[in-house]
Protein backbone atom coordinates (compact mmCIF):
# COMPACT_ATOMS: atom_id res chain seq x y z
CA UNK A 1 0.00 0.00 0.00
CA UNK A 2 3.01 2.31 0.40
CA UNK A 3 3.60 2.32 -3.35
CA UNK A 4 -0.09 3.09 -3.91
CA UNK A 5 0.08 6.02 -1.50
CA UNK A 6 3.17 7.38 -3.25
CA UNK A 7 1.40 7.24 -6.62
CA UNK A 8 -1.70 8.87 -5.14
CA UNK A 9 0.23 11.78 -3.66
CA UNK A 10 2.17 12.12 -6.90
CA UNK A 11 -1.05 12.50 -8.90
CA UNK A 12 -2.32 15.08 -6.41
CA UNK A 13 0.99 16.88 -6.75
CA UNK A 14 0.55 16.84 -10.52
CA UNK A 15 -2.75 18.69 -10.17
CA UNK A 16 -1.12 21.32 -7.97
CA UNK A 17 1.97 21.86 -10.13
CA UNK A 18 0.16 21.67 -13.47
CA UNK A 19 -2.55 23.95 -12.10
CA UNK A 20 -0.02 26.57 -11.02
CA UNK A 21 1.58 26.41 -14.46
CA UNK A 22 -1.82 26.94 -16.07
CA UNK A 23 -2.37 29.88 -13.75
CA UNK A 24 0.56 31.66 -15.39
CA UNK A 25 -1.57 31.91 -18.54
CA UNK A 26 -4.82 32.73 -16.73
CA UNK A 27 -3.81 34.93 -13.80
CA UNK A 28 -6.78 37.27 -13.83
CA UNK A 29 -9.37 34.50 -13.62
CA UNK A 30 -7.40 32.08 -11.45
CA UNK A 31 -8.82 31.15 -8.02
CA UNK A 32 -6.05 29.46 -6.02
CA UNK A 33 -8.41 28.30 -3.25
CA UNK A 34 -10.33 26.19 -5.74
CA UNK A 35 -7.12 24.64 -7.03
CA UNK A 36 -6.22 23.64 -3.48
CA UNK A 37 -9.75 22.30 -3.08
CA UNK A 38 -9.25 20.19 -6.22
CA UNK A 39 -6.00 18.80 -4.82
CA UNK A 40 -7.81 17.94 -1.59
CA UNK A 41 -10.61 16.23 -3.54
CA UNK A 42 -8.06 14.08 -5.38
CA UNK A 43 -6.42 13.05 -2.10
CA UNK A 44 -9.76 12.12 -0.51
CA UNK A 45 -10.92 10.20 -3.59
CA UNK A 46 -7.65 8.26 -3.79
CA UNK A 47 -7.84 7.48 -0.07
CA UNK A 48 -11.34 6.06 -0.46
CA UNK A 49 -10.47 4.16 -3.64
CA UNK A 50 -7.58 2.45 -1.86
CA UNK A 51 -9.93 1.46 1.00
CA UNK A 52 -8.09 3.85 3.30
CA UNK A 53 -4.81 2.25 2.18
CA UNK A 54 -5.96 -1.11 3.39
CA UNK A 55 -7.73 -0.08 6.58
CA UNK A 56 -11.08 -1.28 5.18
CA UNK A 57 -11.03 -4.97 4.19
CA UNK A 58 -11.90 -6.20 0.71
CA UNK A 59 -15.05 -8.18 0.03
CA UNK A 60 -14.11 -11.81 0.84
CA UNK A 61 -13.52 -13.87 -2.28
CA UNK A 62 -13.74 -10.93 -4.64
CA UNK A 63 -11.05 -10.33 -7.24
CA UNK A 64 -12.01 -6.74 -8.02
CA UNK A 65 -11.92 -3.59 -5.90
CA UNK A 66 -15.64 -3.53 -5.11
CA UNK A 67 -15.12 -1.99 -1.67
CA UNK A 68 -12.77 0.77 -2.83
CA UNK A 69 -14.91 1.74 -5.81
CA UNK A 70 -18.07 1.76 -3.70
CA UNK A 71 -16.40 3.92 -1.05
CA UNK A 72 -15.10 6.29 -3.74
CA UNK A 73 -18.56 6.56 -5.32
CA UNK A 74 -20.44 7.17 -2.08
CA UNK A 75 -17.72 9.47 -0.81
CA UNK A 76 -17.83 11.54 -4.00
CA UNK A 77 -21.58 11.93 -3.65
CA UNK A 78 -21.01 13.21 -0.12
CA UNK A 79 -18.28 15.60 -1.30
CA UNK A 80 -20.58 16.91 -4.02
CA UNK A 81 -23.06 17.98 -1.35
CA UNK A 82 -20.53 20.32 0.27
CA UNK A 83 -21.14 24.10 0.13
CA UNK A 84 -19.79 25.62 -3.05
CA UNK A 85 -20.26 22.41 -5.03
CA UNK A 86 -23.70 20.84 -5.18
CA UNK A 87 -25.02 17.82 -7.03
CA UNK A 88 -26.70 19.73 -9.85
CA UNK A 89 -23.70 22.01 -10.45
CA UNK A 90 -21.49 18.92 -10.65
CA UNK A 91 -23.83 17.32 -13.19
CA UNK A 92 -25.04 14.63 -10.80
CA UNK A 93 -28.56 14.56 -12.20
CA UNK A 94 -30.62 12.53 -14.64
CA UNK A 95 -32.13 15.52 -16.46
CA UNK A 96 -30.36 16.47 -19.69
CA UNK A 97 -30.03 20.01 -21.04
CA UNK A 98 -33.01 20.61 -23.39
CA UNK A 99 -32.16 19.76 -26.99
CA UNK A 100 -28.69 18.45 -26.14
CA UNK A 101 -29.39 14.78 -26.83
CA UNK A 102 -29.88 15.39 -30.56
CA UNK A 103 -26.14 15.77 -30.96
CA UNK A 104 -24.90 14.15 -27.74
CA UNK A 105 -26.37 10.70 -28.41
CA UNK A 106 -24.77 10.34 -31.88
CA UNK A 107 -21.44 11.50 -30.42
CA UNK A 108 -21.79 8.97 -27.60
CA UNK A 109 -22.49 6.18 -30.12
CA UNK A 110 -19.43 7.12 -32.16
CA UNK A 111 -17.41 7.28 -28.95
CA UNK A 112 -18.46 3.71 -28.19
CA UNK A 113 -16.60 2.59 -31.31
CA UNK A 114 -13.29 3.59 -29.69
CA UNK A 115 -13.13 0.78 -27.08
CA UNK A 116 -14.23 -1.70 -29.73
CA UNK A 117 -11.36 -0.61 -31.96
CA UNK A 118 -8.92 -0.76 -29.03
CA UNK A 119 -10.06 -4.29 -28.18
CA UNK A 120 -9.71 -5.40 -31.79
CA UNK A 121 -6.20 -3.95 -32.05
CA UNK A 122 -4.77 -4.81 -28.64
CA UNK A 123 -7.00 -7.69 -27.60
CA UNK A 124 -9.81 -7.87 -25.08
CA UNK A 125 -9.74 -8.66 -21.39
CA UNK A 126 -10.69 -11.83 -19.57
CA UNK A 127 -14.40 -12.25 -18.97
CA UNK A 128 -16.06 -13.93 -16.02
CA UNK A 129 -19.30 -13.17 -14.14
CA UNK A 130 -17.60 -11.04 -11.50
CA UNK A 131 -15.58 -9.07 -14.06
CA UNK A 132 -18.69 -8.41 -16.16
CA UNK A 133 -20.68 -7.28 -13.12
CA UNK A 134 -17.89 -5.04 -11.86
CA UNK A 135 -16.82 -3.44 -15.15
CA UNK A 136 -20.41 -2.78 -16.13
CA UNK A 137 -21.22 -0.79 -13.01
CA UNK A 138 -18.85 0.73 -10.46
CA UNK A 139 -15.85 2.04 -12.46
CA UNK A 140 -17.96 4.26 -14.69
CA UNK A 141 -20.13 5.43 -11.81
CA UNK A 142 -17.28 6.27 -9.43
CA UNK A 143 -14.83 7.69 -11.96
CA UNK A 144 -17.26 9.75 -14.01
CA UNK A 145 -19.01 11.21 -10.97
CA UNK A 146 -15.62 12.25 -9.66
CA UNK A 147 -13.53 13.20 -12.72
CA UNK A 148 -16.30 14.59 -14.94
CA UNK A 149 -18.45 15.76 -12.05
CA UNK A 150 -17.00 17.01 -8.79
CA UNK A 151 -13.35 17.45 -9.77
CA UNK A 152 -14.19 19.11 -13.10
CA UNK A 153 -16.46 21.54 -11.29
CA UNK A 154 -13.74 22.46 -8.79
CA UNK A 155 -11.15 22.94 -11.54
CA UNK A 156 -13.57 25.00 -13.60
CA UNK A 157 -14.01 27.23 -10.55
CA UNK A 158 -10.23 27.55 -10.31
CA UNK A 159 -9.91 28.65 -13.94
CA UNK A 160 -12.65 30.90 -15.30
CA UNK A 161 -11.11 31.56 -18.72
CA UNK A 162 -13.03 29.87 -21.52
CA UNK A 163 -12.69 29.07 -25.20
CA UNK A 164 -15.78 28.06 -27.13
CA UNK A 165 -15.12 25.01 -29.30
CA UNK A 166 -17.48 22.37 -30.69
CA UNK A 167 -20.44 24.03 -29.06
CA UNK A 168 -19.17 24.06 -25.46
CA UNK A 169 -16.98 26.29 -23.30
CA UNK A 170 -13.56 24.77 -22.57
CA UNK A 171 -11.11 25.84 -19.89
CA UNK A 172 -7.92 24.68 -18.24
CA UNK A 173 -10.08 22.64 -15.85
CA UNK A 174 -11.11 20.28 -18.65
CA UNK A 175 -7.50 19.82 -19.78
CA UNK A 176 -6.25 19.15 -16.25
CA UNK A 177 -9.02 16.68 -15.43
CA UNK A 178 -8.39 14.70 -18.63
CA UNK A 179 -4.62 14.71 -18.14
CA UNK A 180 -5.07 13.51 -14.58
CA UNK A 181 -7.41 10.74 -15.68
CA UNK A 182 -4.81 9.49 -18.11
CA UNK A 183 -2.05 9.80 -15.53
CA UNK A 184 -3.79 7.82 -12.78
CA UNK A 185 -4.12 4.91 -15.17
CA UNK A 186 -0.60 5.17 -16.60
CA UNK A 187 1.53 6.09 -13.57
CA UNK A 188 3.24 3.42 -11.47
CA UNK A 189 5.85 3.31 -8.73
CA UNK A 190 8.09 0.36 -8.05
CA UNK A 191 11.54 -0.19 -6.54
CA UNK A 192 11.98 3.49 -5.81
CA UNK A 193 11.20 4.86 -9.26
CA UNK A 194 8.18 6.13 -11.19
CA UNK A 195 7.07 4.83 -14.54
CA UNK A 196 4.53 6.13 -17.03
CA UNK A 197 3.02 3.99 -19.78
CA UNK A 198 2.58 6.47 -22.68
CA UNK A 199 0.11 4.25 -24.55
CA UNK A 200 -2.14 3.85 -21.51
CA UNK A 201 -1.95 7.59 -20.89
CA UNK A 202 -3.13 8.35 -24.42
CA UNK A 203 -5.79 5.63 -24.57
CA UNK A 204 -7.38 6.81 -21.31
CA UNK A 205 -6.64 10.52 -21.33
CA UNK A 206 -7.58 11.36 -24.93
CA UNK A 207 -11.10 9.81 -24.86
CA UNK A 208 -11.72 11.74 -21.65
CA UNK A 209 -12.16 14.88 -23.72
CA UNK A 210 -15.21 13.29 -25.36
CA UNK A 211 -16.62 12.45 -21.93
CA UNK A 212 -16.02 16.04 -20.82
CA UNK A 213 -17.74 17.31 -23.96
CA UNK A 214 -20.75 15.10 -23.22
CA UNK A 215 -20.81 16.41 -19.64
CA UNK A 216 -20.68 20.03 -20.79
CA UNK A 217 -23.18 19.57 -23.60
CA UNK A 218 -25.83 17.70 -21.62
CA UNK A 219 -25.13 19.21 -18.20
CA UNK A 220 -25.10 15.71 -16.74
CA UNK A 221 -22.65 12.86 -16.10
CA UNK A 222 -25.26 10.28 -17.15
CA UNK A 223 -24.02 9.74 -20.71
CA UNK A 224 -20.35 9.70 -19.65
CA UNK A 225 -21.20 6.95 -17.14
CA UNK A 226 -23.04 4.92 -19.78
CA UNK A 227 -20.28 5.09 -22.40
CA UNK A 228 -17.59 4.49 -19.77
CA UNK A 229 -19.20 1.30 -18.51
CA UNK A 230 -19.92 0.21 -22.08
CA UNK A 231 -16.26 0.68 -22.98
CA UNK A 232 -15.12 -1.37 -19.99
CA UNK A 233 -17.61 -4.14 -20.70
CA UNK A 234 -17.33 -4.45 -24.46
CA UNK A 235 -13.61 -5.21 -24.27
CA UNK A 236 -14.46 -8.50 -22.59
CA UNK A 237 -16.38 -9.57 -25.70
CA UNK A 238 -13.18 -9.90 -27.75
Amino acid sequence: MIDTAIVDFATAGFVLVAGLLCALFDRRSFEWRWLLAAVGLVLVYNFLLSRGYGLVPRIPGGSWNWTGMALAFVGTLALAALPGLGWRRAGLKLAQRPGSLKIAVPVALIYCLCPIAIALIFGGSEANPEAIAFQGTLPGMAEEVFYRGVLLLALDQAFHGRLRLLGVQWGFGAVLSCALFGLVHALSYDAGSFGVDPLTFVLTGAPSFVAVWLRYRTGSVLLPIVVHNFGNSIQMAF
